[in-house]
């Protein structure tokens, strides 16, 4: 059986039914359907392409694991390592047995969970690669989950996966859209894998909270005061997006100035500049 994925955003499709028009995450507001209309592929075509997985260390008990040459939205996928059992966060879409022993490598893999729906990628597939491991999906984001035949567990709120490793649900992007808890990470310090819920500037101190990335839509003021507020009372010093970008320390700083400054703008506190 093929298991078909969208080309432009890398989700899996559910094979027990036939391929819909277009995808239904690229056809909301927050992505795109490329100009030449819906295409569909499969890993197998991928690999015959030449993609392969390419694995780094991101720091010790974090590793990184993403596509090249890219393709998709293009996500890192990061494995976190703990005493317990491994954490796949962020599935990239293509998994083959290279890409599985290497994951395989740092330990059991206890769960696979993608950040929200864009990061779901072939996440049944990383399941069954890896001995059919749950898959963890905010219960706000179930009408997003285009393949639900593998081993999915719903969650709401918050979600340890492992002691020290917890999921929070802080909504935003998605309703659903989580962040990860690391609280060995970075030397004891924290680290807070955000997805697209907080992302990571090019400048390395500040971050963007957006409904959209590729077509630029703002969350209001109060939906990023709620999600600074949920995050404060976490323990965290570093904060690691899904596309190797990084707040390297001081995130906690860095999550209060971007809420404070993005209310700003949108309430209209700086129109005098503009």
């Amino acid at each position: 059986m093929l298991f078909h994925l969208c080309a432009t955003c890398g989700v899996e499709q559910d094979p027990n039914t036939p391929l819909p028009d277009e995808c239904a995450i690229c056809a909301d507001e927050r992505q795109y359907i490329p100009l030449g209309g819906q295409e569909w592929t499969t890993v197998e075509t991928l690999a015959g392409a030449g993609h392969r997985a390419v694995e780094h260390e991101v720091e010790p008990g974090l590793f990184g694991l993403y596509i090249e040459p890219k393709t998709a939205i293009g996500q890192q996928s990061l494995v976190v390592r703990t005493p317990a059992g491994s954490l796949l966060w962020d599935p990239i879409g293509f998994v083959d047995a290279a890409a599985v022993e290497a994951v395989a490598a740092h330990g059991p893999v206890i769960a696979v969970a993608g950040s929200h729906p864009h990061m779901f990628g072939v996440q049944t597939q990383w399941s069954r690669a890896l001995g059919d491991v749950p898959i963890l999906v905010a219960e706000a984001d179930r009408s997003w989950l285009a393949r639900a035949d593998g081993p999915v567990e719903f969650w709401s709120g918050t979600h340890e996966v492992a002691p020290g490793l917890t999921l929070h649900q802080i909504g935003g992007h998605f309703p659903g859209s989580a962040v990860a808890h690391w609280r060995a990470g970075a030397d004891g310090r924290g680290v807070l894998l955000t997805g697209d819920g907080v992302f990571p500037n090019p400048d390395r101190r500040t971050v963007s909270f957006l409904r959209s990335y590729p077509n630029r839509l703002p969350l209001s003021a109060a939906v990023v005061r709620r999600i600074a507020d949920q995050l404060s009372h976490l323990e965290f010093d570093r904060i690691i997006g899904n596309f190797d970008n990084v707040i390297d320390s001081n995130g906690h700083d860095a999550l209060a100035y971007s809420a404070g400054r993005h209310c700003a703008w949108v309430t209209g506190e700086f129109d005098h500049l503009t």
